[in-house]
């Protein structure tokens, strides 16, 4: 039977070669959505077209009555999860001076407290199965602080912490917790910046002189959901070019 790998935040950048890369490996793939989302039926009509097949649940995953809801159905019309990408995502930057109190929340609820509101409804699962893979999404900025980015940098890092003690708990239960840390990856949202700041302050950070490719942190994504990834656990590996080594 084809194991089931929900991506949260799955429609779009990173989130969309994760989707297609899991696909090519054979598994069956459920994404979530905003409830909000109006392209999602033109999303997966698209991905058809290109031979994906894809299952689409709407979850608000800063709230954990939706996470429950939207689990509960998979579970229902698709069957227990086995993987759980924790993708989903958000920024709103600015310095901390100007940086509202909502500023804040939006963006520890959606990045943060998503991973405790998804990883809730599946972990049971998993380890009555004694199988399961948790990979958290995080990102550079948790590890080394970025300007304007206390709320994204505050969240991602606690992302870390989340995953090494969940890891410990469910270590002898056939469970793995693992992040990776992506640096600036080829997304939309990141070649949407001007070309100008790209070259001139991006780049130069990067000792390999380039983006990061969508379909490189996928493959990680894929090696750390295999069997063969069964004694990574508690890890947090880093995809960024050089940028920051630790």
């Amino acid at each position: 039977m084809k194991r089931v790998v929900l991506v949260t935040g799955g429609m779009g950048g990173l989130g969309e070669s994760i989707c297609t890369k899991m696909a090519d490996q054979g598994y069956t793939v459920v994404t979530t959505y905003s409830p909000t989302n109006t392209k999602k039926n033109q999303w997966l009509a698209e991905m058809a077209a290109k031979g994906y097949k894809f299952s689409a649940e709407p979850a608000d995953v800063s709230s954990y009555g939706s996470c429950a809801d939207c689990i509960e159905s998979i579970r229902k019309n698709i069957g227990p999860i086995d993987v759980l990408v924790n993708n989903a995502g958000i920024t709103r930057d600015m310095t901390f001076k100007k940086m509202t109190k909502d500023d804040w929340d939006a963006v520890m609820n959606t990045n943060l407290d998503s991973a405790f509101n998804m990883t809730k409804q599946v972990l049971d699962d998993m380890v009555e199965k004694g199988w399961g893979r948790i990979i958290n999404v995080a990102s550079v900025n948790g590890q080394k602080g970025a300007f304007g980015q206390t709320n994204y940098s505050a969240a991602k890092a606690g992302l870390h912490g989340f995953t090494k003690a969940l890891a410990l708990e469910v270590a002898k239960k056939g469970v793995t917790v693992n992040t990776i840390s992506p640096g600036y990856i080829g997304t939309k949202m990141v070649t949407a910046i001007p070309q100008e700041i790209l070259d001139g302050k991006i780049i130069p950070q990067i000792p390999q002189g380039r983006l990061g490719a969508p379909e490189e942190v996928a493959g990680l994504i894929i090696y750390l959901a295999s069997n063969e990834a069964a004694f990574v656990t508690g890890a947090n590996i880093s995809i960024n070019g050089g940028q920051h080594m630790f």
